[in-house]
């Protein structure tokens, strides 16, 4: 799995733009990953519905829950659904609109400094095996394009926005993730 540095895209990914990004502060290096979780609707998988979500276009009368989000403007870098499908939304190099309001050892605006992954899942129901095989190797990937992101630079939605978001959950298996990458090293 390789970035290119050029276009900042995933060659694994395939690639449905959003128009929820822009370009990234000036100076802004690219040094923190941040691991989501989404399912639309709530519980429910596979579908058109996060493609959607990222291009503005979900329809409010699909379902009750969509009436809540249609209007928000957002994305995200990647998405990684349960099959281990890769779907990048925003280049690597620019900013997506992941993290909204964030905060990251002292410094605010997540976004303007971090790649937001979505995985395709619940807080309360265990990730697939695909998505933690992929997710490892896109973090290789993206520590190889963007040095800057050290070991310690990956954390879940809930880290930088606490009290206002819990994704990826309890669910997610953080060591299982640590330990797929420390085997990536070797």
């Amino acid at each position: 799995m390789r970035i290119d540095p050029a276009t900042g895209l995933l060659d694994a990914a395939e690639y449905r733009p959003s128009p929820n990004c822009d370009d990234r502060p000036a100076g802004s290096a690219v040094d923190l990953i941040v691991v989501h979780g989404i399912s639309l609707p709530p519980g429910e998988f596979g579908g058109p519905w996060i493609d959607a979500l990222f291009a503005n276009a979900l329809d409010p009368a699909a379902h009750p829950y969509f009436q809540q989000i249609a209007g928000m403007r957002v994305s995200a870098h990647l998405l990684v659904r349960r099959d281990g499908e890769m779907v990048q939304y925003v280049p690597f190099h620019r900013r997506a609109w992941h993290a909204g309001e964030s905060v990251y050892a002292g410094r605010h605006r997540c976004n303007d400094f971090g790649v937001g992954i979505e995985l395709e899942g619940t807080d309360q129901l265990p990730y697939d095996d695909r998505q933690y095989l992929h997710l490892a190797a896109v973090v290789a990937a993206l520590r190889v394009a963007y040095p800057a992101i050290r070991p310690d630079r990956l954390v879940g939605h809930s880290d930088i926005a606490p009290g206002r978001k819990t994704d990826p959950g309890p669910a997610f298996d953080w060591k299982r993730l640590h330990r797929l990458l420390a085997e990536s090293h070797r």
